[in-house]
């Protein structure tokens, strides 16, 4: 087990790490602006999947990374638009619905798998050469630090940037202000002029993109083909971040981390042949996922308006 203390084993875990962070960290992001604008986005699974899905096919028949990402967004958008739909045009129970969207996600990526390629042994490759390391000049040269940070895909300083530009917007935009105060307190907010439906719709927009790339990761950009629910519950993961990180990105970005971290021990405990069944590896990620929700449920101060739909007639006769 001395393995696990060399230096190699170390930078190739963080690096692994921070590689395995990214079909998390997008999401999570997005999942901020649905959930700081009073969504209760439990579609992002589904939002997911259908960006993985989407890529999946366009990349395939293109060999267009470009073109895989813009309909891995696309179709994240587009689920997530039916997810806003429902919960502030038709008012239903944002659980509720994000579940049964959900399973609507699960079984359409399968079935329509099997429509285009049918039922193989060996799953078709996206044909996308996207997937390698983008080395940042000079900072990839940094001895451990740039071999871990600064030696990822491009996605990962996409969402470096992300992180920036989503504490930025939270906290020093008047549309920052818009999303807050529709999840705090809409009626108030619309009394100012915020017009709480376009905001919503907005946030769920930018939720439906990064969710969509997160899939897109996953399907075209890391395994290179598309299996039925790639995503592995991450999303849910994602969820739970979001609530770890106390809805603010930076805190979000670190949990982000933490979990791809987790993810990335898990594999490398079953390479050296530890004598423990792979199953109990595999759990770990999860299992943590659990300790941190008994852990920060009770501290946690969600949006004061999160999952309630907004009735401007009702909330005005009370």
């Amino acid at each position: 087990m001395s393995v696990l203390l060399t230096r190699d084993f170390l930078v190739s875990l963080f690096a692994a790490g921070v590689r395995m962070s990214i079909p998390i960290m997008l999401p999570a992001l997005g999942e901020i602006y649905a959930e700081r604008s009073g969504i209760l986005n439990i579609n992002l699974e589904g939002q997911m999947l259908m960006g993985a899905f989407a890529s999946f096919i366009v990349g395939h028949y293109s060999g267009s990374v470009v073109l895989a990402l813009l309909a891995g967004a696309l179709a994240g958008m587009l689920q997530a638009l039916l997810m806003a739909t429902a919960c502030i045009q038709w008012k239903t129970q944002h659980v509720v619905i994000g579940i049964v969207l959900n399973m609507f996600a699960l079984g359409f990526t399968s079935f329509w798998y099997r429509v285009v390629f049918g039922v193989t042994i060996a799953p078709p490759m996206a044909n996308v050469s996207g997937g390698v390391s983008t080395p940042v000049p000079l900072l990839s040269n940094i001895p451990v630090l740039g071999e871990i940070l600064f030696s990822q895909h491009f996605l990962f300083y996409i969402a470096i940037a992300l992180v920036i530009v989503s504490r930025f917007v939270f906290n020093r935009t008047f549309f920052g202000l818009k999303i807050r105060s529709a999840g705090e307190y809409p009626l108030a907010a619309e009394t100012m002029g915020v017009n709480i439906c376009r905001t919503r719709y907005l946030s769920m927009m930018i939720c439906g993109v990064l969710a969509g790339l997160g899939g897109t990761f996953l399907s075209v950009l890391s395994l290179n083909r598309f299996v039925d629910n790639i995503t592995a519950s991450r999303g849910f993961i994602a969820l739970a971040i979001v609530i770890f990180g106390r809805w603010k990105p930076l805190p979000v970005f670190f949990s982000s981390l933490l979990f791809g971290t987790m993810d990335a021990f898990q594999l490398r405990l079953q390479s050296v042949g530890l004598n423990v069944p792979y199953h109990l590896l595999l759990m770990l990620p999860y299992l943590l996922t659990v300790l941190v929700m008994i852990m920060t449920s009770k501290n946690s101060k969600s949006p004061a308006a999160l999952g309630t739909n907004y009735n401007r007639e009702a909330m005005t006769d009370t």
